[in-house]
């Protein structure tokens, strides 16, 4: 039975889609009065239950179905698990979109590469500006993270204020960009704050996330030390990182290379808004080769093991353009995303295998979150001092500690949402009062395709069982006129097998005999394919793809 949200026009209700099961795919609703607001609109990655795909978006048919009502998409930064997903979605949603100037030339270059078709209206909105979107009234409030212009939202309506966090942390030297805006977030405490909807992220690290200034004090040494060829990865999108390996490379006297589209997304867009000289140049990776080894810095994509990634391909050895030698270096700053560490220690390890010295966190102090850690968090509370407390940007596991920890800190209520979940933002009452539909939509080269269709589950079916091909030729009476075929890619060896697959051969043969002569090719495929999904239960105990073509002459 379908929710009935007309029973609660006159209340304010959250309903996540993204981001609430899961760290990062954020897509986060707001309704009041019959009206929607959507804060983010982010990709995840994708894990091995999903083979050929690299990243997800969220299921957004609640809300399509709701389009005339949704009246705008708020971004709280430029980080692909906030606004990745808008070239996929968009086009379904038709919502204006706002955004701050860096924010906003970010996403024009992603849109850049939509294609032929309407593109979103933008409205850019200042560093800490204000803005009436219907029922809700928004004031954007500048917080530390690791890319320029990191907003928090606070949504005011009639019934009481959110304050939704986004991504941040408190940092005293963030190198770009200001420190948070602690008075505004002190003035909202004082102004009655009814629900916080918070960053749940590093909820089990005790102490502070660290600061950028310092990273950028160690990694200017570790890059100076690299006698020869250095690669370093880091996310694209944090732009405070970027920033410290150019300014260290540049200290080094060191020419940088670019390796990855999205590095130059990011890097065109701080230059248009100013968080980068417009003068700074780069190489591309075609011209590193030219060059002594000595004299470069190659800055590149690729840290989560994504396979199609710059760093990636250096590492199998098969990029078009860069190749590594013993004695080069490559440097990994950035942390591990739970569900990569399979895939990032791959590539480790194929680095070290070709005697290419690995860097990482854990040997020197090159990277810190941009996640508030505990004592953030406990000081993010004790300014805000919201009513509701409602974990978000988390697996179920951070979201209840968080809820945990708000409690300790003096907040009467708290609501362990879901994706999909209908939150009830009412003192006293607040609770999960319904669910929607939600869920994943895989980006597959060009196509998205559900993840729990028959697609994704052929493919599971093909890696873990293989497939089995069989072409039978019939002449017109039905008889058969050419040895059945049979190709067994990922199940049967051709040599090793050659029995088997001979006592496959005849049985059909055999079942054949068995078929009508007038019946039909799919009868006669049906009856192909028991035959021998019951030999390779019998044999292999394996249920692999089966296809049978019949062929008549």
């Amino acid at each position: 039975m379908s929710f009935d949200f007309s029973k609660y026009e006159d209340e304010l209700l959250f309903v996540p889609l993204g981001g609430s099961n899961e760290i990062g795919m954020n897509l986060n609703l707001y309704t009041i009065g019959g009206k929607w607001l959507m804060v983010d609109c982010g990709i995840g990655f994708a894990n091995e239950n999903l083979p050929g795909v690299d990243i997800i978006v969220p299921d957004i048919t609640f809300i399509t179905e709701r389009k005339k009502d949704l009246l705008g998409l708020v971004l709280t930064h430029a980080h692909e698990d906030h606004l990745g997903a808008v070239p996929y979605l968009w086009r379904d949603l038709g919502c204006p979109i706002y955004a701050t100037p860096f924010t906003a030339s970010f996403l024009h270059h992603k849109l850049s590469e939509m294609g032929p078709g309407s593109k979103p209206k933008v409205y850019e909105m200042p560093v800490g500006s204000t803005a009436e979107i219907g029922p809700f009234a928004i004031e954007l409030i500048e917080l530390t993270h690791s890319i320029p212009e990191m907003q928090a939202v606070a949504i005011r309506t009639e019934v009481g204020t959110v304050m939704h966090t986004g991504d941040w942390k408190f940092d005293a030297d963030p190198v770009v960009g200001p420190v948070s805006d602690y008075a505004q977030l002190n003035k909202y405490g004082d102004g009655n704050v009814l629900a916080m909807v918070c960053d749940s992220t590093n909820v089990f690290v005790e102490g502070e996330s660290g600061s950028e200034g310092e990273v950028r004090k160690h990694l200017t040494k570790v890059i100076a030390d690299c006698k020869q060829r250095c690669v370093i990865s880091t996310f694209a999108s944090n732009f405070a990182r970027v920033s410290t390996i150019i300014q260290a490379a540049q200290d080094a006297g060191k020419v940088i290379a670019l390796a990855g589209r999205s590095l130059h997304r990011v890097i065109e867009a701080a230059k248009e808004s100013g968080y980068l000289d417009k003068n700074v140049e780069f190489i591309s990776d075609k011209e590193v080769m030219s060059l002594p080894r000595k004299d470069v810095l190659i800055l590149c994509t690729g840290n989560q093991g994504e396979p199609r990634a710059a760093l990636s391909r250096i590492a199998r050895g098969d990029h078009p353009n860069i190749r590594l030698q013993p004695g080069d270096t490559v440097i990994f700053s950035s942390r591990k995303i739970p569900g990569n560490e399979t895939r990032i220690n791959n590539m480790h390890n194929r680095f070290v295998e070709k005697k290419i010295e690995v860097i990482s966190d854990k040997d020197f102090f090159i990277h810190v979150s941009g996640h508030p850690a505990r004592d953030e968090l406990k000081r993010m509370y004790e300014m805000v001092r919201p009513r509701i407390a409602v974990p978000t940007h988390g697996e179920a596991r951070h979201l209840h500690e968080h809820a945990k920890l708000a409690k300790t800190l003096g907040v009467k209520e708290t609501v362990e949402a879901f994706n999909g979940a209908i939150v009830w933002l009412a003192e006293g009452e607040a609770s999960v009062i319904g669910k929607v539909q939600s869920g994943y939509i895989a980006i597959d080269g060009t196509s998205m395709i559900a993840t729990d269709g028959d697609i994704i589950r052929t493919r599971r079916k093909l890696r873990d069982d293989g497939a089995l091909f069989a072409s039978i030729i019939l002449g017109k009476d039905g008889e058969l006129i050419s040895a059945v075929q049979l190709s067994a890619p990922g199940i049967l060896d051709p040599k090793e097998d050659d029995e088997l697959i001979a006592e496959c051969i005849a049985e059909i043969t055999h079942a054949l005999e068995n078929v009508k002569a007038r019946a039909g090719d799919n009868q006669i495929a049906e009856q192909v394919r028991l035959c021998l999904r019951k030999m390779l239960k019998k044999e292999l105990d394996k249920k692999p793809v089966i296809e049978v073509h019949v062929v008549r002459v």
